[in-house]
C-alpha cells in the first residue's frame, strides 16, 4: 500500500476453549401466549420477503415463503427486512415496536447492545437452502437469537448438522456462522422472534454455566460500548487516506497487507458524526469507542480505524480481529475535512 504500512499479526496464543456446542438453550424463559396475543396486532398486512444484506448493501429477496417484519433495522427503517450490516447507518427501533410492548420487554432484559431485530415467518411446506451466515458468530463480536412464538412439530432448524425443534417462549443461541437451513413441513407458518446483538462481557450471564470458560478462555471478540464525541472532537478527525478495498468489505477476510489494491477514503463530519466515504461507492458510519478508535455503524469491532490527525506524522491504524487475533496495518492520512 504504502512504503510506511506495517502489517502486524497477533502473537501466538494457547489453544482457545472451544465452543461447547452448535447451539444452547438461554435464560430465561418468555411467556410465549403473550407474545403470541402480540403478534396479530403486527400481523393485518403481509409481511414481504426476507431480503439479504452483503457488501453491496440490500440485495435480492428470498425465492422461497421467509417473510420479516423489522423491529429495528438501520435508522428505524420499519420496510426493511435485511438484517443489515455496515452501513450509513446505526439500528434503530422502528414503528412496528410500539405494538409490542411486551417483545419490547423481551428486548430491553438482553444485556447486550442490540442491531436487528426482526420476526421471521417461514411458510408452510417450505424449505429454506443450505447457508452459512458469514461472521454471524462470537468469534467475530456478533451472536444471533432466536425466541420462537409459533411453532409445529414438522417446523425444525438443521444446525451443523444437528436438528433442532425450539418451543415457544423458550431463548436460544446458535452459531449461525455454520451451515445451516430452516425448514417447515407443517400447515402452518413457524414464527420466530430473531435478534442480533453485539458480544458483551454480560451476555454470558444469558448462557449455561457450561459456557463460562468459553466466554472466559475461548475464541471470543467481545464489544467496548460506544464513547460519543463531541463535535470538535470529530472535526479533528476529518481526513483523507488509502485503505486497501478489502478494509471495506466485512463479509471477506480483509488481508492488511502492504501491496493490495487500495481506494481513497475520506473521513468526514455529517453533521450529527463521521463517516468513512470510500470512492468505491461505500458509506460507512463510524461509532466511537474511545482514543480516536471507531467501529463502522451497523457492525461489530472486527474492523476498526484508529486516527492519529494530530502531530508531525498523521496516521490511521486499520484493524481486523476474529477471537482472540487479529491483524493492523498504519497508513499515512492527510488531516482536514476533504470536499
Amino acid at each position: 500500500m504504502t512504503e510506511n504500512g506495517v502489517l502486524m499479526n497477533a502473537n501466538t496464543l494457547s489453544p482457545a476453549v472451544p465452543m461447547p456446542a452448535e447451539a444452547t438453550l438461554l435464560r430465561p424463559t418468555f411467556d410465549a401466549a403473550r407474545m403470541l396475543s402480540e403478534l396479530a396486532a403486527v400481523r393485518t398486512h403481509a409481511w414481504d420477503r426476507q431480503r439479504v444484506y452483503d457488501d453491496k448493501g440490500v440485495g435480492s429477496q428470498t425465492d422461497v415463503d421467509w417473510r420479516c417484519l423489522a423491529l429495528r433495522s438501520p435508522g428505524g427503517d420499519g420496510d426493511r427486512t435485511d438484517p443489515g450490516g455496515p452501513g450509513a447507518e446505526d439500528f434503530a427501533d422502528t414503528e412496528w415496536l410500539d405494538q409490542l410492548p411486551y417483545v419490547r420487554q423481551i428486548l430491553g432484559s438482553i444485556p447486550a447492545p442490540l442491531h436487528a431485530v426482526r420476526l421471521m415467518a417461514l411458510g408452510p411446506d417450505t424449505v429454506g437452502m443450505d447457508h452459512t451466515d458469514p461472521k454471524y458468530g462470537p468469534r467475530w463480536g456478533v451472536v444471533r437469537l432466536h425466541v420462537p412464538v409459533v411453532t409445529n412439530p414438522a417446523a425444525l432448524l438443521v444446525l451443523d448438522g444437528v436438528e433442532h425443534a425450539w418451543q415457544p417462549g423458550e431463548f436460544w443461541f446458535g452459531d449461525f456462522s455454520r451451515t445451516h437451513r430452516v425448514q417447515n413441513h407443517g400447515a402452518e407458518a413457524r414464527t420466530h422472534l430473531v435478534i442480533d446483538a453485539l458480544v458483551v462481557p454480560g451476555l454470558a450471564e444469558v448462557f449455561p454455566q457450561s459456557w463460562a470458560s468459553y466466554f472466559a478462555d475461548g475464541d471470543v471478540l467481545f464489544n467496548r460500548q460506544a464513547c460519543p464525541q463531541r463535535a470538535v472532537e470529530r472535526a479533528r478527525a476529518a481526513c483523507r487516506l488509502e485503505i486497501p478495498v478489502s478494509f471495506g468489505l466485512w463479509e471477506s477476510e480483509a488481508d492488511l497487507a502492504v501491496g493490495e489494491p487500495t481506494t481513497l477514503a475520506r473521513v468526514h463530519e455529517t453533521g450529527s458524526g463521521l463517516e468513512l466515504a470510500l470512492d468505491t461507492g461505500q458509506r460507512l458510519g463510524l461509532v466511537h469507542l474511545g482514543e480516536s478508535e471507531y467501529r463502522f455503524a451497523g457492525w461489530s469491532e472486527e474492523r476498526t480505524l484508529q486516527l492519529f490527525t494530530d502531530g508531525p506524522t498523521p496516521s490511521a491504524v486499520l484493524r481486523t480481529r476474529a477471537g482472540r487475533q487479529g491483524q493492523q496495518l498504519t497508513v499515512p492520512v492527510t488531516p482536514g475535512q476533504q470536499r
